[in-house]
């Protein structure tokens, strides 16, 4: 490991005693900022109104640190959106905004829309699918934006459970995420969980990242900071443990290779040769081939996109 990142580790990860909330109530006062917290959401009736219904609980009536709610619909055919309002917080649907581009299936294309109908200084993105939710996830991950004005995007640190037993989570991180980022971004590699759902950022950075629109955006996200602000500017912080749906083998296969597509975008900008991946699944005559196509596109920086200029300057 790099001495940077060993210094890092030292400097910017913490655990949630070191900011009580309290102190992060007294930053907020203090500076004036304010916070969205925004929830992607595709077919996750079962869990979202929980959350919602958490933070508004202990973040909004209780202390005012969250300013709005917004879960993101992104075409779910469940009851997701009737939920999620239910439980106090404002839906819109994916393809409602900014429909001068038509909207393409994945979780990066919804974070990036979700700029253009939020207004926090701050925003803070929780996954939707999160069970035995606490709202120190939102606490946690904003407290050192509001008292740190050196930090510019904090990501979650957890143990990610799987079946029962203990750090098995997390697979697609331990396989292609981990072992690109030590290889080819070594000053990334203090980060616990990179491609963690849950995080927050200035919107003064979010607004000038690409935002790759589909599973590679967390380690895009990652890596664009890192050279936008610097190591000094990106942080974590331990919020406990995170218990949430696990995919099967072949979703991560796929999730893996839109990860890997990322990477390699950002490492020389260059041509790809096959944009698909081919897997097999056994069917009545023996095994079978299913090809996918790997998300290649990326949005530019919502701070080139008119109408969210034209917004924000209203």
């Amino acid at each position: 490991m790099l001495k940077e990142v060993e210094r890092w580790l030292g400097t910017r990860s913490w655990s949630l005693a070191d900011r009580p909330l309290h102190r992060i109530m007294s930053a907020k006062r203090a500076s004036g900022s304010t916070v969205s917290v925004v929830l992607p959401a595709l077919n996750e009736e079962e869990t979202v109104g929980e959350i919602v219904a958490a933070i508004r609980a202990d973040l909004m009536r209780r202390v005012p640190l969250v300013d709005e709610i917004v879960v993101v619909d992104s075409g779910s055919t469940d009851r997701t959106s009737e939920v999620a309002a239910a439980a106090g917080a404002r839906v819109v649907h994916r393809d409602e905004i900014l429909p001068r581009i038509p909207a393409v299936p994945g979780k990066g294309e919804v974070l990036w829309r979700s700029l253009l109908v939020t207004s926090g200084d701050i925003v803070c993105f929780i996954d939707a699918d999160l069970r035995e939710f606490s709202s120190d996830f939102v606490s946690g991950i904003v407290g050192p934006l509001l008292t740190d004005p050196g930090v510019h995007l904090v990501k979650g640190m957890y143990d990610r459970p799987l079946a029962g037993a203990a750090g098995q989570g997390g697979r697609v991180t331990e396989l292609m995420a981990r072992p690109l980022l030590n290889m080819h971004w070594p000053q990334l590699a203090g980060f616990v969980q990179p491609l963690g759902g849950e995080y927050a950022a200035r919107r003064s950075l979010l607004e000038r990242l690409p935002f790759p629109v589909g599973y590679g955006v967390e380690l895009g996200m990652l890596v664009d900071a890192l050279h936008l602000v610097g190591l000094d500017a990106l942080a974590q912080v331990d919020v406990g443990q995170r218990i949430h749906r696990h995919q099967d083998g072949q979703a991560l296969g796929r999730m893996s290779a839109a990860i890997y597509r990322t990477a390699q975008l950002r490492l020389a900008r260059g041509h790809l040769v096959r944009p698909s991946l081919t897997q097999f699944e056994r069917g009545e005559d023996g095994f079978e081939p299913r090809t996918y196509s790997v998300d290649t596109e990326e949005r530019p920086p919502m701070a080139e996109i008119s109408e969210y200029v034209e917004r924000r300057a209203a």
